[in-house]
């Protein structure tokens, strides 16, 4: 097998459009956690699975290892500054966002698009990451249209129907 340049693939990667999501969790230390995340995706409606990745050099990534619950939280247009604060390292970031609290007390932001509260199923080793199974327990979808990202850069989303009648 020939080697990858890793950032020929990093840039490759890119070409795909994702929403942005920042899962958040409360650690062992009753500490709220969190971390911008574009590795999100279903797994399943029957039953309701998602899974995301986490580097395990993230600083957070204890915290999440250790946790039976997260929330994925789909950050709205509006809310790239709530993505640039959970994709930096740091004391408290949640400083300055509003929350509200969740099952079991975990922080939700206030305005997301949308947002999944999960029991973790499983974890799976990914390379430099951890792979995340979460049993989805609640959910809810507002009318804010989502953040999306590509080729390192924020976008809006235009909605268009391309399909033939």
């Amino acid at each position: 097998m020939n080697a990858i340049d890793s950032k020929i693939l990093r840039n490759t990667l890119g070409a795909f459009t994702t929403g942005v999501t920042v899962i958040t969790t409360l650690g062992a230390d009753g500490r709220r956690y969190g971390v911008t995340a574009n590795s999100f995706s279903s797994v399943s409606l029957a039953p309701p699975l998602v899974l995301w990745s986490q580097s395990t050099t993230s600083r957070s990534h204890p915290a999440f290892r250790d946790t039976e619950r997260f929330v994925v939280n789909i950050l709205a247009v509006d809310q790239i500054h709530v993505s640039d604060r959970f994709a930096k390292s740091g004391d408290d970031k949640f400083d300055g966002v509003e929350i509200d609290e969740g099952v079991a007390g975990l922080p939700i932001i206030r305005g997301a698009s949308a947002f999944l509260e999960c029991r973790k199923m499983a974890t799976y080793p990914g390379g430099d990451h951890v792979v995340f199974l979460g049993l989805v327990e609640n959910v809810f979808r507002g009318d804010r249209p989502p953040l999306a990202f590509r080729d390192g850069k924020y976008l809006t989303r235009l909605l268009h129907d391309l399909a033939e009648a």
